[in-house]
């Protein structure tokens, strides 16, 4: 997979699954937490749009079919409550992680690239734990 390729996959994984998620959640505090980590996949989304552009690869303007799967994943949970939507919020960001530590490990990637995917790599590993520990508290 080119270094392009992986900026597509990984845009693709990202945000809409958001605000899928904070509508649903009964508790606004977690919901309003949930926003934080869409502002950081929005800005992700938006560094993986330029890296895309300036590799000449045209970026995802709409989800795909895994996008749906993620956001299907999350809307039944919503008839289980909070804990289960954020076990379907951390699947999610499971495979995220996956993706950027690919991204990372990319032979064609410059340094530039890298660093990016470590930091956005960083955060979503951050997102999760916060998913995982939250969900098992409620």
């Amino acid at each position: 997979m080119s270094s392009g390729a992986s900026c597509k996959a990984i845009a693709n994984l990202l945000p809409c699954w958001a605000a899928s998620c904070i509508e649903r959640l009964d508790d606004k505090t977690l919901g309003a937490k949930i926003a934080e980590f869409k502002q950081d996949h929005l800005h992700h989304v938006q560094v993986l749009t330029t890296m895309a552009s300036e590799l000449g690869i045209e970026a995802p303007t709409e989800g795909d079919m895994k996008q749906m799967l993620t956001t299907g994943k999350i809307a039944l949970a919503d008839i289980m409550g909070d804990s289960a939507i954020l076990k379907a919020m951390k699947t999610n960001e499971d495979d995220t992680v996956t993706a950027y530590e690919r991204a990372t490990r990319h032979e064609d990637a410059i340094p530039a690239s890298k660093a990016f995917f470590m930091q956005a790599h960083q955060d979503e590993e951050k997102h999760r734990a916060w998913m995982e520990t939250t969900a098992k508290a409620l």
